[in-house]
């Protein structure tokens, strides 16, 4: 912030360190550009090489206010006087040479502490002055630093290789999907490439939750707004819901002759729970029908934040793959065992093992009493998610604090091919809907008991799990997700009617195929199929249609082989089936 004092005369925001480096919010009337960033880390090196002495200050609220206000520094002043607000008398302020601002702090003990080689700002952005947007747009630049410019370097070449990745450009190139703003943002349009990656996604996690004793269950996009006052998600969530649709009906004529209005109001759904459970309190039911697995495809709508929203891992509609278990407290160990057993299944069909799975577990502050539900139901619940885990041998953390006011979980991370942790699968208990609700089974004693409820979803939402995906194999999927398995190549015009007669055989026997018959040169629709990361390509000519033999290239290989037709339907099958 100093180097943009020095050159812009900015006025300061807040600037604080985040989880892949920092960034600092500004205002000033020049509009910073990325190639000012060069000229902006040259006057950053010549602080340091000035070897400021920073000087920590522990001054009053109203003595910082004063000189906020005499430095102009208005984003500054509002945040101390937010602080004066919460009652805080005194705050830290920071000196080197002649710039000083607010600040919590610590610092080094000067700016020569700080090596010029291995920092490097990284990019610039607008934001919104507390992130709420009926605040002033102003700037934010972002950057890194480390210890040593090797480790800036080696950090560098993975964000370079993450841009590569970014599913976002390779959702374009590979023609998966694209977000249009006359449709709305953070709604994507699926192309039917993608569509086919999502449907053979959806196809494995419906057979797969057949067999792990699931049943189906399927609810609408809309419910009465009655049903989201009763989940409290109206009281408590609805800045992220969409206002409600009134629905108006004519009933008679009054005796003035005017129409009179019955309407109701109806919104779109944020989360699938509630009509889970009103299924649930459908019918009575017994201790012996327990425990009940439902599960759904469900597609919610919250409405984020325009700046917030980023290709398919943050959208205003998306698709939870999300299921419920209401089981005793007898049965919440084994359920519980046989979900993680599920979870580690579903990653390790995706190519992930355990090894690339960190796992979180959020309990209670015990010095709180702002939770719902009781002890007893709180204790069994944590101590049983934290033995499970371990049993499980997974690489567990705790976060004392940090569960929800409705009950404790667990979430699974899954790292990437370069490292990155993606938030998927959660299990969460919930004691608030089940009270709401006032959900009851009747127990071995004929008496009313209140089940346990789980929430469970398994990728977290279609889209960030298809996003987390294309960034993982970027773009050249296995053989079994790949929505074009083969791609065959006419060498002319002569050979297309024979190219579209084997794709038709090859899509009997359940392979997926395109057919490349554009008037272009072999090389250039080579290097078409290479680009679109199809794993196998057929190049048919004449020897080709004259022989059962097929020229086959794998994806990644110049290398052309030959094998017969039956051999290489039995190789894409079996890979298919055992997914690899």
């Amino acid at each position: 912030m100093h180097a943009l004092k020095r050159l812009y005369g900015a006025i300061p925001g807040v600037g604080p360190a985040i989880e892949n480096g920092f960034y600092h919010d500004f205002d000033c009337s020049y509009q910073i550009r990325e190639e000012d960033l060069a000229k902006i880390e040259e006057e950053m090196r010549k602080i340091i090489k000035e070897d400021l002495t920073i000087t920590r200050q522990e001054l009053s609220i109203d003595g910082v206010i004063s000189k906020l206000n005499k430095d102009g520094y208005i984003y500054t002043r509002e945040l101390a006087g937010d602080l004066k607000a919460q009652g805080e008398s005194s705050v830290s302020y920071y000196v080197q040479g002649e710039f000083g601002n607010m600040c919590l702090g610590p610092h080094l003990e000067s700016t020569g502490k700080i090596n010029p080689e291995a920092f490097k700002l990284t990019k610039i952005a607008g934001a919104y002055w507390k992130g709420d947007e009926k605040n002033k747009m102003i700037q934010r630049v972002y950057g890194v630093a480390f210890d040593n410019k090797q480790v800036l370097d080696e950090y560098l070449k993975l964000q370079e290789e993450a841009m590569k990745r970014d599913h976002r450009k390779l959702g374009k190139e590979l023609d998966l999907f694209h977000i249009d703003e006359m449709v709305g943002l953070g709604l994507p349009l699926w192309h039917p490439k993608g569509a086919m990656l999502w449907r053979i996604i959806e196809d494995f996690w419906y057979n797969s939750h057949l067999k792990n004793g699931y049943d189906l269950v399927r609810t609408p996009h809309v419910g009465n707004k009655i049903l989201w006052e009763t989940s409290g998600h109206w009281g408590f969530y609805n800045e992220s819901m969409y206002p409600p649709l009134e629905v108006g009906q004519t009933l008679k004529e009054s005796q003035n002759k005017e129409a009179v209005q019955e309407s109701e109001q109806y919104l779109l759904k944020p989360m699938n729970c509630p009509f889970h459970i009103r299924i649930f309190n459908n019918t009575l039911h017994s201790y012996k029908e327990l425990p009940f697995r439902w599960a759904e495809c469900g597609t919610v709508y919250r409405h984020e934040k325009k700046g917030q929203l980023s290709g398919l891992t943050r959208v205003r509609g998306f698709t939870q793959d999300d299921a419920h278990i209401i089981c005793s407290s007898d049965q919440v160990e084994n359920e519980l065992k046989e979900v993680i057993d599920f979870i580690l299944y579903i990653y390790k069909s995706f190519g992930f093992s355990i090894d690339d799975i960190n796992v979180y577990l959020s309990v209670r502050d015990p010095e709180s009493d702002q939770y719902a539900g009781t002890d007893d139901g709180w204790s069994l619940t944590e101590s049983v998610l934290e033995k499970v885990a371990k049993d499980k041998k997974l690489n567990i953390s705790k976060d004392v604090g940090g569960a929800v006011f409705y009950g404790p979980k667990l979430d699974f991370k899954i790292k990437d091919a370069l490292g990155r942790e993606w938030q998927c699968s959660t299990l969460q208990f919930d004691f608030n809907l089940p009270e709401r609700f006032d959900m009851t089974f009747i127990n071995n004693k004929g008496e009313s008991e209140r089940p346990y409820m789980l929430h469970r979803a398994l990728f977290g939402s279609f889209e960030r799990f298809i996003g987390l995906l294309i960034e993982h194999y970027a773009g050249a999927f296995p053989v079994w997700l790949s929505p074009v398995q083969v791609k065959i190549v006419s060498v002319g015009e002569g050979h297309i009617e024979f190219c579209k007669q084997m794709s038709g055989e090859f899509k009997a026997e359940g392979i997926r195929v395109e057919v490349d018959n554009s008037n272009e040169t072999v090389g250039n629709k080579i290097r078409k199929a290479t680009n679109e990361k199809v794993p196998y390509m057929l190049v048919v000519g004449d020897k080709e249609m004259a022989s059962d033999k097929l020229a086959v290239r794998n994806r990644g290989s110049r290398e052309t082989r030959e094998i017969s037709r039956e051999n290489f339907l039995d190789e894409v099958k079996k890979k298919m089936a055992n997914r690899d």
